[in-house]
């Protein structure tokens, strides 16, 4: 965002404007005597009215200069803030209550996503990516990485890729491959990366994993906001996120690192601050990179959100753009740090 600019104050010694900032008389200005004390008033008997009687401008007087407009969050904050306190709560309740529970977000999480996507292409593209298998597939996705690890994972994907070519069988053939492709993609983009938030429950300290996953990813967030919306002026990509600047990218990964090094120093075991530097980074250019490929599919589609469900947020969707692409970049550096 860009500081809205303020109108030029006329110049002293311009034609029409009253009054000189150094103390002299302006050009033009009315010469000094008590026939013009106050609003200017005329001495008895002259011709010309008092300026107080005559409410239209001169017309080379100088305009008043506009208001400065306060920058916009572009959201209500107040909603997006109780909004995200609430999921807030029920994450983290099911993350260290019962870890079923949490994985049962997940595949809740999954299912209404790709509700918006598939509903999003329908009604701007006219691609119908078949939801029932997409649904039933991303839920079972996540939970065989959960049950079996990436190889239930991934032959999961391969089931439900497979679940969507026959399902679009049943109707007529014209727009098969527009709509099986993007049947594919929606399954890959959604419940299969999704699955690595549940890969990284299954390790002994799991809940400690994925909460410094959604630390990391909600601190990138906020500090590219608050760095971008206070400093932000160069441009990252305008041509597919014109709100997203260079400052910001850099505000992300200032408040990623440290947030990293602190997570990983006290939250994971055997892990070291060098390591949460390095994580810290890496999640502040994936979730970057999710945010503007997100950012790509809305443009493309002539929308700005994926939906309305989440009051000062949008859709699940548009809260899911930065953590889908950063949970296997988490769950890859964790296994590399200290294993699975």
């Amino acid at each position: 965002m860009s500081d809205s600019s303020w109108g030029a104050p006329p110049q002293a010694g311009q034609a029409g404007y009253w009054g000189s900032t150094d103390g002299g008389p302006a050009q033009g200005a009315a010469p000094a005597g008590p026939a013009y004390d106050g609003a200017l008033a005329p001495q008895h008997g002259s011709p010309y009215p008092s300026l107080s009687q005559n409410p239209e401008p001169m017309p080379d007087s100088p305009q008043p200069a506009p208001a400065p407009q306060k920058k916009s969050a572009g959201r209500d904050l107040s909603s997006a803030i109780g909004v995200g306190v609430g999921l807030g709560a029920v994450i983290i309740a099911s993350l260290f209550v019962v870890k079923a529970v949490f994985v049962g977000v997940i595949a809740v999480a999954v299912v209404v996503g790709l509700w918006e996507l598939t509903s999003r292409l329908r009604e701007r593209k006219e691609i119908n990516a078949p939801l029932v298998p997409l649904a039933v597939g991303g839920a079972a996705m996540v939970i065989a990485g959960y049950a079996r690890g990436a190889e239930g994972a991934w032959i999961a994907m391969a089931l439900t890729a497979l679940a969507v070519l026959v399902w679009r069988m049943t109707q007529p053939p014209e727009n098969y491959l527009k709509d099986v492709t993007a049947g594919v993609f929606a399954a890959f983009y959604v419940p299969f990366l999704a699955t690595f938030v549940a890969l990284l429950l299954t390790a002994h300290d799991g809940a400690w994993r994925v909460l410094t996953f959604l630390i990391l990813t909600v601190v990138s967030d906020t500090g590219a906001y608050a760095v971008g919306w206070r400093f932000g002026k160069k441009k990252l990509a305008p041509r597919i996120s014109p709100g997203k600047t260079r400052e910001g990218l850099v505000g992300a990964v200032l408040f990623a690192m440290v947030a990293g090094a602190l997570c990983m120093r006290f939250l994971i075991d055997d892990g070291a601050w060098w390591q949460g530097l390095l994580l810290g980074l890496a999640v502040a250019v994936s979730a970057t990179l999710g945010d503007l490929g997100e950012s790509m599919i809305k443009r493309d589609l002539g929308i700005k959100d994926m939906g309305t469900l989440l009051p000062g947020h949008g859709g699940i969707m548009d809260r899911l753009d930065s953590l889908l692409p950063t949970a296997p970049v988490v769950w890859l550096l964790m296994v590399a740090f200290v294993g699975s």
